[in-house]
């Protein structure tokens, strides 16, 4: 079923942040001396660099990150956009309506804008206004932009530590999908014929929501995802009366720092409730000796399992046919 290769996507992507990071090398846009935030717009799989990027910064922080990061996930910059800001247009394609208008949004404001894209409008936009361009180049057929994100991650990086706002990335991790690939398939079969659920601490919550979106897309079946502490004010109750056959995936780092220790308290008293009402629940381990190398771990643990779900209800794991039908009818005048 797997007719456009994403297992090949998957033994490789994980290990092309240096790729990325050499895409930006030579990318230095004029911003303000000190910004007041930095405003990522993308959607979908191009918006996941963002997300990333955000949450990266927020735990590795540095005396020069001390600026928000906020991912824009629609047609319009946030109130918060000013001249102060450092706008980053990312679209894989290059022609995501939604940050195109972002982008011509930027221009008329005259903020700071650096795109990073394939091609597309967005390239051409960029080229006629002089705008600086991070340019993908990845020569895989049927590639989607779900998995650009360490491309991206590291040219978003790279461009921030191009002009002094951020520390150069020690050492990227050295990931081995191939040695996660039996584990997540073994996952995938906890969860077949029930909805996948992904809860995660706040630290990790980029990885619940990211697991969450493969499964959709990959898999072609709903799933959903959360983080503590949040959901213990409001979902968990839900689950008094759960309506449906749910798996819990709990995404746990036995070896978090302190200020998480709570959190992970937190979770495994909510896996006990849940298992006495009931529902399926397993605990995934996060492995790695740095932030970095366990939020890769588990994002390719993730993309296992999604793979095999997939080819465990007969679906070719790489297309996205009801996104392209949806374009196509939106696009119809």
């Amino acid at each position: 079923m797997d007719k456009s290769n994403l297992r090949e996507v998957i033994m490789n992507y994980p290990n092309q942040l240096e790729i990325g990071r050499n895409f930006a090398k030579k990318v230095k846009p004029k911003t303000p001396k000190k910004i007041d935030n930095l405003i990522v717009c993308g959607m979908g799989g191009s918006a996941l660099p963002g997300d990333l990027l955000r949450e990266y910064l927020e735990f590795q922080p540095t005396k020069k990150t001390a600026f928000p990061v906020i991912v824009e996930k629609g047609y319009h910059l946030p109130a918060v956009a000013g001249k102060k800001s450092l706008i980053f247009i990312s679209s894989y394609s290059g022609n995501t309506e939604e940050t195109v208008s972002c982008l011509k949004e930027a221009i008329n404001k005259k903020y700071s804008i650096v795109v990073f894209c394939a091609g597309g409008k967005i390239e051409e936009i960029a080229k006629k206004n002089h705008l600086p361009i991070v340019k993908y180049s990845i020569n895989f057929p049927h590639f989607q932009p779900r998995y650009a994100l360490t491309y991206a991650f590291a040219a978003m990086h790279q461009v921030l530590t191009n002009i002094g706002l951020s520390d150069r990335i020690p050492g990227f991790p050295k990931i081995d999908p191939r040695s996660m690939e039996v584990y997540g398939e073994e996952l995938s079969l906890l969860t077949k014929g029930r909805t996948p659920i992904i809860y995660a601490t706040e630290r990790y919550k980029f990885i619940a929501q990211n697991w969450k979106i493969k499964i959709n897309e990959n898999s072609k079946t709903p799933a959903f995802w959360n983080y503590f502490p949040e959901l213990n004010h409001n979902e968990m109750v839900g689950f008094s009366l759960a309506q449906g056959k749910f798996t819990v995936f709990f995404l746990k780092d036995e070896k978090t720092e302190k200020v998480d220790e709570i959190n992970n308290k937190r979770l495994d008293i909510t896996k006990k409730l849940y298992e006495q009402k009931g529902i399926k629940t397993a605990i995934v381990p996060i492995k790695g000796k740095t932030f970095l190398e366990k939020i890769l771990n588990t994002l390719v643990l993730g993309d296992w399992l999604s793979y095999y779900l997939a080819l465990q209800y007969d679906q070719d794991p790489t297309p996205v046919e009801m996104v392209e039908n949806f374009k196509k009818k939106l696009a119809h005048k």
